[in-house]
């Protein structure tokens, strides 16, 4: 394998030559480098696939956003008036994307077709000297003469297997945490795919066909999985198939889904007051009391969405009334938006629902809970999510750094740096249910820190910090749930956090009863450069 190495120039003297890298052109990408490229940075963009937007450039024909318009937006790039959905359809998505990245000017700093293998990161001082370092990097600042980064990336356009080494003096992982390293379930001896005379796949491989309706055309069709991706998939093959071919999902647990309008009213009500029902990492007691008081509000919150969805849908004739509560699927992240046509294709036999605890392998199909007749199938895709936090690991060359990502369900200080890995920084690795939103203010938070507009705590500082959002995070996960994402039910409380440290003032509206019971969205923090805003 040929090696070379290779240091990019900056082209921005104010920025003493500072070379950045930007793995990844999805979403949380295009963001760092927009921000990057504002600060004066001339960052250096690897992506591996031909195009930009991540998972929205490659999805299912029938995908569409799980989230209002108003919410998945760019704070200063409104959506063309020609889109009047409220939740657009993924070719809406990928030209909004595609139109921002024209915009401003990003497509240029991207080397498309170029996979990322390995970073790995070199520093004059020993691996002892960096154990004892009081501040992150040894300087609490994004560059430090200590440490540059070799980024190892491989040219997927050339049939020779080569690999170019670059070097940066900042790295920023934007990998994103729903594609890449699919989530297999294990499966006993001989009761594996192995043994199945049908396909096999995950739905990215799924969603990445370019023939997948004639693909699955006439064929029996197993979906393992009850999210987004499940549900997405088995409605597109269920209206190709019909009842004559009906396919089936298959699930071991219920989720709660809902209507369009009322994730619309979910969203509405995302404002400072409903804020001070949730608990929030080393409160004041004020505050504690005053969360401790309003909490059964959520519950009741709670308790009327789920009666609500057990009379607009058919839960309890299905036997998918899901065991945990609605909050406790928000605060994990997993709400999945409904096709408003899906129980009505459930009722004409065309998509089946069979909840199972176990099912295995047989050469014609699947074996669901030791039944003697098995599900005779031609196609099993699982729809069963992804394993981000191995992917993310895996690109690190050092093994200690790998064990840092993979040690804590919150790893990171303001959700994008790791208090242990230097001058690097994840973006796009927080989970919300508005992606842009959640990603683009800690883009703007990053671009601050790169221009040197601040400095990191101490590593304890930062660790603790990270330590006391971990145990919020695990006092409202529910139990069935392996991740958490309070933050979304704290999204205003961060943004504040992140509005301070850039010595932004986090109060965004023009009122106080605006500020309270208004709920906040992108364009609020559409200018983060001054103290207060003025328009």
């Amino acid at each position: 394998m040929a090696m070379d190495i290779h240091m990019p120039k900056s082209r921005a003297p104010n920025q003493e030559n500072r070379t950045i890298a930007i793995i990844g052109a999805g979403v949380s990408g295009l963001l760092a480098c927009k921000y990057a490229l504002q600060k004066g940075f001339s960052p250096t963009v690897f992506e591996a696939r031909s195009s930009i937007g991540g998972v929205w450039s490659r999805t299912c024909d029938s995908t569409k956003l799980q989230t209002p318009k108003n919410h998945y937006r760019f704070s200063d790039f409104a959506w063309s008036d020609s889109v009047k959905e409220a939740f657009p359809d993924h070719n809406q998505v990928r030209e909004y994307i595609y139109s921002y990245a024209l915009h401003f000017n990003i497509l240029p700093h991207i080397k498309f077709n170029c996979k990322v293998v390995s970073v790995d990161y070199l520093c004059t001082s020993s691996e002892e000297d960096m154990s004892s370092w009081e501040l992150w990097a040894g300087t609490g600042e994004a560059f430090s003469p200590k440490g540059k980064w070799h980024v190892s990336v491989q040219d997927l356009q050339t049939s020779a297997d080569t690999t170019q080494v670059y070097q940066f003096d900042f790295v920023i992982l934007c990998l994103g945490k729903f594609s890449g390293l699919a989530n297999i379930p294990q499966f006993s001896m001989n009761k594996g795919p192995e043994v199945f005379d049908g396909e096999v796949m995950h739905s990215m491989d799924y969603a990445a066909m370019d023939n997948a309706a004639e693909f699955i055309k006439n064929k029996r069709v197993t979906i393992v999985g009850f999210q987004k991706s499940a549900i997405d998939i088995g409605t597109e093959i269920a209206k190709v198939n019909g009842a004559k071919h009906p396919c089936t999902l298959l699930f071991r647990t219920a989720h709660w889904s809902v209507p369009e309008n009322l994730v619309e009213f979910i969203f509405r009500n995302l404002n400072r007051v409903s804020e001070l029902t949730v608990h929030k990492p080393d409160e004041a007691f004020f505050l504690w009391l005053l969360a401790a008081l309003l909490s059964p509000l959520l519950w009741i919150y709670s308790k009327v969405i789920e009666n609500y969805l057990k009379w607009l849908y058919p839960l309890a004739k299905y036997d998918i009334i899901p065991e945990h509560g609605f909050l406790g699927q928000i605060r994990s992240c997993m709400l999945t938006v409904l096709p408003a046509d899906f129980y009505e294709i459930v009722r004409e036999g065309c998509l089946i629902l069979k909840k199972a605890q176990t099912f295995s392998f047989c050469q014609t199909g699947v074996v669901v809970d030791d039944e003697d007749v098995p599900l005779e199938t031609d196609i099993v895709i699982f729809a069963t999510g992804y394993k981000s936090d191995q992917k993310f690991a895996s690109v690190f060359k050092s093994i200690d750094f790998q064990k840092y990502l993979l040690g804590s369900s919150a790893p990171f200080y303001r959700e994008c740096i790791h208090p242990k890995i230097p001058q690097l920084a994840i973006v796009g690795y927080s989970e919300s249910h508005a992606t842009i939103y959640t990603t683009e203010i800690r883009a703007k938070w990053l671009a601050h820190f790169l221009e040197g507009n601040f400095r990191l705590p101490t590593i304890r500082e930062m660790e603790h910090n990270v330590m006391r959002w971990e145990k919020c995070m695990r006092r409202y996960t529910d139990p069935n749930f392996k991740r958490g994402c309070v933050s979304v039910m704290l999204q205003i409380y961060c943004n504040d956090e992140i509005c301070r440290d850039m010595n932004c003032n986090p109060r965004r509206k023009k009122s106080i009863l605006s500020e309270l019971f208004a709920p906040y969205g992108p364009s609020d923090y559409a200018d983060l450069s001054s103290l207060g805003r003025e328009e």
